[in-house]
């Protein structure tokens, strides 16, 4: 795979870049670095004494990202889920941070490479794999209970038509397997009831369920955000562009408890819990603004969020 062929345009980048207030001299963290878009952007605000670690599961991605900007003595690429980044870290011999960056969504290479399996658009194997490991959302399709694949659609795609669409899954295996990515858009088409196939494509929600579970993506942001958080320095910042609403209310959620303060029952006269909030929000959130929708039409779902970490409190 050639660099040419790995298109990536980093979404939200000067919001992101600003949220990060970067430290020249500081070590940072981009948790699924992709093309590398964000992160070569981050490098060259870094002085020679700063180091940026590039982080991702997708061996496509590590690849390319070595390729770009492997060979800067600042840069160290791991090939690692970023749930997995406190261990990524003390294996470098790194205890904090200031600063980490996650952009959970798909990347352009991702969708736009047929064989990959992440779009709805054009034929291939019903893959959406990102590690490039372990069962595929045509295993799932072809093997899970139909509740099980009513309970994924609805849960991850929020899609109303879940049971239809499950239903006419279970019944197209019977006659035989569901293989690829337009075998599927058909049969959610299908399933789907005509006046509610008009706006977006039908088979949207059903893909990106899929593509959740297969990937475990909530469950691995679950375990990422207070990962990220714990390497975080006093002071130091998490930024995480988000694409849809399941993942963006778990982080603005847990965000929210970081900022969270006494938790004493308000007829209480004095605090008696001690807490006191672990960080900041710098800002509520950030979205793409008119240019980059127009230049990056995929950047329309893209959300930012940032938390600063506070210092810790001397006890009294």
């Amino acid at each position: 795979m050639s660099d040419m062929t790995f298109s990536h345009i980093p979404v939200l980048l000067q919001e992101t870049l600003d949220s990060l207030q970067i430290d020249p001299d500081g070590i940072y963290v981009d948790a699924t670095a992709g093309g590398a878009g964000h992160s070569s952007k981050i490098l060259e605000r870094l002085s020679e004494q700063g180091r940026l670690i590039c982080m991702d599961q997708d061996p496509d991605a590590i690849q390319i990202i070595k390729e770009r900007i492997g060979s800067d003595p600042r840069v160290t690429v791991v090939h690692d889920n970023f749930a997995h980044i406190a261990e990524a870290l003390s294996d470098l011999g790194i205890d904090r941070v200031d600063g980490i960056l996650a952009d959970l969504g798909v990347s352009s290479h991702q969708l736009d490479t047929p064989e990959r399996g992440f779009s709805f658009h054009t034929d291939a194997p019903l893959d959406m794999r990102m590690s490039q490991e372990g069962p595929t959302a045509a295993d799932l399709c072809n093997n899970l209970p139909e509740a099980e694949l009513r309970k994924i659609l609805y849960t991850y795609g929020e899609e109303k038509n879940a049971p239809r669409i499950a239903a006419s899954i279970v019944r197209a295996r019977a006659e035989a397997p569901v293989e690829t990515t337009l075998q599927l858009a058909e049969l959610v088409k299908g399933a789907v009831p005509a006046k509610q196939r008009r706006a977006k494509h039908p088979a949207r929600k059903t893909f990106q369920a899929l593509r959740i579970a297969v990937n475990g993506e909530m469950d691995v942001l679950n375990t990422a955000l207070d990962s990220m958080f714990d390497v975080l320095k006093d002071g130091g910042i998490l930024s995480i562009i988000t694409f849809h609403s399941l993942e963006d209310r778990m982080v603005k959620q847990r965000f929210a408890e970081y900022c969270q303060g006494c938790i004493c029952p308000p007829e209480f006269p004095v605090c008696v819990c001690g807490r006191t909030p672990s960080a900041e929000l710098p800002f509520k959130f950030r979205t793409a603004g008119e240019d980059e929708l127009e230049q990056n039409p995929r950047s329309r779902s893209a959300k930012l969020r940032c938390v600063r970490k506070l210092k810790e409190r001397e006890p009294d």
